[in-house]
């Protein structure tokens, strides 16, 4: 599908626009009359699979040595970023990814990119493991839907690197690999992590304590990271309390790095709910609570995580292995008097074992074994007045096995040309214990093998071209291999299973490049094309339905300029040119709601000030066009634009550094979320401007 020969913009977002490019030039033409040294790089830096493997983050991913678009995102970024109670704003400046806090207390992060996880899936499509820890939770009740990401558990402060992986190109990652996968790694301490305490004040009650400690004690490298966030929210009944405290060892031993890490997360939260956009423009207070009654809920998750990687390089054996304590509610309001009370309590297991070998200079093959089982119970069931009912939508007893092997290697068939394979196989082993409708347990058995191919080739010194196919898949939900029929009590008759379904399949084509232009500047770029067997598509707060298949295209555009040392700019568009259902019910909509237009942009400067430095950063977001369907007969509208202005600027003199910084969100009722239905819009109102301020001591 072509570009449109024409469109209109929006005053506001013509402006926000031009804020972006000018931020970008202003990157460009400025040069500061001291240039400080740097201490790591200012800004998102994007790799290709042009860069050798040996440069890779995370264990067993091979995350830089892939035939796709590949974004790194390092400690000395996130310094630069408000990241604040939300862990998504980690994701701020990535190319072509929406990520946003739901608003609704520590309900999870919405998480999309190349058209897939519409409205707020919570990071569903997208396979994303912290330590080689899947994060995605399957059949989750207490969350949102079938494989939510929930990251709340995570700091600043723990993260180290962040490689987001566009496209489903890695056989290293097996569920809901469909849009890409998201590898995170955290901080080892020792002599390069220093040892800190920061207080930070913000907007709407916002308060934080965060308590960095780390050190050497002989051969062990220790990290402990304790941190206590309060929020009174910007809505009428919104408040969070959270506490989160991670311990990491590391220690090396001959060739390999071992660290042993431990973490707890607890919180309890109230969520104001979505109002609806008709009523906001008819009066409504953008400060008000949906049904006037809150939603609530709490979590809490307990981790033990071992790793076992290289010292150096990429050859060596690999391995994970982890037990997580899984514990989260939510209620949302669907009545004056009624809440919808999803809960999930679950037993997490895994391992993950792997080796990589180098033969020659030309090649690089990695293969591997995982496991995974989540054992526990999941339901949702109606609230009223506060108190539990015996009406429920479902309940389950659990009890999850899934194991895969997979390979993947690279390998230099000209000096200028490499070749790159993968494979997986996944085995799915469940039993489901329906207990809503008993004569609806059953057991499913089912495999799915997913190949991946590509190609580099480094056309000249400073020009790299990719491409590739693969396939990507997602499990079955419980929920569609034993459906739980209407509201009703535990223990009612009747019940429909589905054994013989297949876990859902996406085909994905890519291509692009990696351009070195000039001095400091690149450009990168890349155009795809999805099929996807079994879309489930979120048509109301917590509403999933399988709608059949559907297709993507679209393309991603970034360029990024270094212009000495004091400055630096970035400027991205991502353009969904295609997301709709290929085949859509009758009176149903086909287009599906993610944004067209994905704008992001913004510079960095650096400078000496008086006795210390100076780093400010600016930052412009916007999406555009994000389709929806009200009324009947259904009419397609659009979501308002969403425009977001970041800056932040720090000052480090000694052993102490301030912060201050400040968000703008024009819009009168700005809402980075939203949900389309039959009366209408529904959003969930965000300040205007928000800011807050914080002081860290090192030592």
């Amino acid at each position: 599908m072509p570009f449109p020969t024409r469109f209109t913009v929006a005053p506001l977002r013509m402006r926000a626009l031009s804020l972006a490019a000018l931020l970008a030039c202003t990157a460009g033409h400025v040069h500061a009359d001291d240039d400080p040294p740097p201490d790591g790089s200012p800004h998102v830096v994007e790799v290709k699979g042009s860069r050798d493997s040996e440069e890779r983050t995370v264990p067993g991913a091979g995350a830089r040595a892939l035939p796709g678009s590949v974004t790194t995102v390092t400690a000395q970024d996130i310094a630069t970023l408000d990241v604040g109670r939300d862990i998504s704003n980690i994701f701020r400046r990535v190319p072509g990814v929406v990520a946003h806090n739901i608003d609704q207390g520590d309900t999870g992060n919405g998480f999309r990119m190349r058209g897939f996880a519409t409205q707020g899936t919570h990071g569903a499509d997208t396979a994303i493991t912290i330590d080689g820890v899947p994060q995605n939770i399957p059949s989750s009740q207490g969350g949102a839907g079938h494989g939510p990401a929930f990251l709340e558990w995570m700091t600043a402060d723990m993260v180290g690197t962040v490689d987001v992986i566009k496209g489903p190109v890695s056989a290293l990652f097996g569920d809901q690999n469909r849009a890409g996968a998201v590898a995170i790694a955290t901080r080892e301490g020792g002599a390069e992590t220093p040892s800190s305490a920061a207080l930070t004040l913000e907007s709407y009650g916002g308060r934080r304590a965060s308590l960095v400690l780390s050190g050497d004690h002989g051969k062990v490298r220790s990290l402990l990271v304790a941190d206590r966030y309060l929020s009174d929210g910007f809505r009428h009944g919104a408040s969070n309390r959270r506490a989160n405290l991670f311990w990491k060892l590391s220690t090396t031993i001959g060739d390999g790095v071992y660290s042993l890490r431990a973490s707890h997360y607890a919180s309890a939260f109230a969520g104001a709910g979505y109002l609806s956009l008709p009523a906001l423009q008819a009066g409504l207070d953008p400060h008000a609570t949906m049904y006037g009654l809150p939603g609530f809920g709490d979590a809490h998750r307990r981790t033990i995580v071992f790793n076992r990687r290289p010292a150096s390089g990429a050859t060596g054996w690999f391995a994970t292995a982890y037990a997580e304590d899984f514990q989260r509610s939510r209620a949302i309001q669907t009545s004056p008097v009624l809440h919808t009370y999803g809960y999930d309590d679950r037993d997490i297991y895994g391992a993950r074992l792997g080796t990589t070998w180098t033969p020659g200079a030309d090649g690089i093959l990695t293969v591997g074994l995982d496991a995974r089982k989540d054992q526990g119970i999941a339901y949702r069931r109606q609230y009223q007045s506060y108190q539990p009912t015996a009406r429920y939508i479902n309940s389950q007893d659990l009890d999850l096995l899934t194991y895969g092997a997979f390979a993947q290697g690279q390998y230099r068939v000209l000096p200028d040309l490499k070749l790159h394979g993968g494979i997986r196989y996944d085995r799915f082993d469940y039993d489901i214990a329906n207990l809503k409708l008993p004569a609806a347990s059953t057991g499913y058995r089912a495999g799915v093998v997913t190949p991946k191919y590509g190609a580099i080739w480094s056309a000249t010194p400073d020009i790299a071209l990719f491409a590739n196919v693969a396939q990507g898949f997602r499990s079955p939900a419980a929920e569609q291999i034993s459906a739980s029929g209407s509201l009703g009590p535990l223990g009612a008759p009747g019940g429909r299973t589905n054994p013989g379904i297949a876990p859902s399949k996406v085909r994905s084509h890519d291509a692009g490049l990696d351009a070195r232009l000039g001095d400091g500047l690149t450009l990168s770029g890349t155009v795809y094309a999805i099929a996807n067997d079994d879309e489930i598509v979120n048509t109301a707060p917590d509403v999933y339905v399988a709608s059949g298949r559907t297709t993507r295209r679209g393309v991603d555009v970034d360029m990024r300029y270094q212009a000495n040392r004091a400055w630096s700019g970035y400027l991205s568009y991502g353009r969904i040119l295609r997301a709709r259902l290929d085949n859509p019910a009758p009176g149903a909509g086909a287009l599906l709601s993610v944004p067209a237009h994905t704008w992001k942009g913004g510079a960095q400067h650096r400078r000496a000030l008086g006795p210390g430095l100076l780093t400010v950063n600016g930052d412009v977001y916007v999406t555009a066009r994000n389709p929806y369907y009200m009324g009947s007969p259904l009419a397609r509208r659009d979501m308002p634009t969403f425009v977001r202005y970041d800056v932040k600027a720090t000052y480090d003199v000694g052993s102490l550094q301030g912060a201050v910084f400040f968000t703008l969100q024009p819009h009168r009722f700005a809402s980075d979320i939203a949900y389309g239905t039959a009366t209408g819009l529904l959003v969930s109102t965000v300040p205007r401007t928000q800011g807050g301020a914080s002081l860290r001591y090192h030592f």
